[in-house]
């Protein structure tokens, strides 16, 4: 262990413990002047993950069921040559995510931390499914993923391309910060193809019809309802029809 200014400060006083007690006290004192200086030592561990946690918080949108669409569009305050890509990562708690996605969580923090100093990199937003079940369902999606996303730029005839979105699973015991920064810097997304379901929430023709929002909805209903009450309902349902 190295000697820290915390603890030469406290060594003159462990010699004036000793002259004032017996040997077998002294050391006992001694240890209780360790223990007490160390004390005052900050942890180091848990300072990066503390500030990790600040600046993904501050560099990172929230989204929600009511502004995923005013947020999700390309930036009239920027001059884009190409798309916009955003990094969004779905996460949750004890109810959607078992109580498995702390250390993702954490891995998340870290690498947004990291690519808030990039330049260059996507614009970063975060979904918590215990929090926002009814988007989740929207999306029909679930943690831990990563969802990256590239919003075209308008052109000039006012036509919108599609909108580009990869999905990226994660693991929730072994994924790492550098594994996520490298979803934009080694472009890792591209080995992912591009989703073009039926629910896609940009370009799927539940989208385009307006169904997104009621279908998100019913979803959620179906999940949250027990199955023994869909028991009762198709018997009460069967008597009364047939």
């Amino acid at each position: 262990m190295r000697l820290t200014p915390v603890l030469i400060a406290v060594l003159p006083l462990t010699v004036t413990a000793e002259q004032q007690k017996p040997l077998g006290g002294s050391l006992q004192t001694l240890f209780e002047w360790f223990d007490k200086a160390k004390s005052y030592i900050p942890n180091a561990a848990s300072a990066p993950l503390s500030t990790a946690a600040k600046a993904a918080s501050s560099n990172v949108v929230s989204l929600t069921k009511d502004n995923w669409k005013s947020v999700l569009k390309p930036s009239t305050s920027d001059q884009f040559e190409g798309p916009e890509s955003w990094m969004i990562f779905i996460s949750g708690g004890n109810k959607t995510c078992y109580g498995k996605c702390g250390g993702v969580e954490q891995a998340w923090n870290k690498a947004s931390a990291l690519l808030a100093a990039d330049p260059s990199s996507p614009r970063l937003a975060y979904i918590n499914c215990d929090k926002q079940p009814v988007l989740c369902s929207i999306w029909a999606t679930g943690p831990p993923k990563i969802w990256h996303v590239q919003l075209p730029v308008a052109q000039a005839d006012q036509s919108t391309p599609a909108t580009t979105v990869r999905i990226i699973g994660l693991n929730t015991t072994t994924t790492t910060a550098i594994e996520i920064t490298q979803i934009h810097t080694k472009r890792t997304y591209e080995n992912k193809p591009v989703y073009e379901g039926a629910l896609h929430p940009f370009n799927g023709w539940v989208a385009q019809y307006g169904l997104l929002t009621p279908l998100g909805y019913t979803l959620y209903l179906f999940a949250i309802v027990p199955s023994w009450a869909f028991m009762i309902g198709i018997s009460m349902f069967s008597r009364y029809f047939m």
